[in-house]
């Protein structure tokens, strides 16, 4: 069985690679520019990872993944 599980990606404009969120727990959010490092979280974790980058880094978006269960 697979789930959709997300993935918070963030674009800074540029020439800068994508950063995705690594880390949430901590103060500021943790990013890394490797996907496979990259946190796979539940759809409303993500959307308040969302809503915290929103102001400060740039465009943030969700990304979707499958994961076996």
């Amino acid at each position: 069985m697979k789930n959709i599980k997300f993935l918070v990606k963030v674009n800074r404009g540029g020439a800068r690679a994508p950063q995705y969120v690594q880390r949430v727990d901590s103060s500021p959010i943790q990013m890394t520019t490797i996907r496979k490092l990259a946190q796979v979280m539940g759809r409303f974790t993500a959307e308040d990872a969302v809503k915290s980058l929103q102001n400060s880094r740039g465009i943030a978006e969700l990304e979707s993944v499958q994961v076996n269960a």
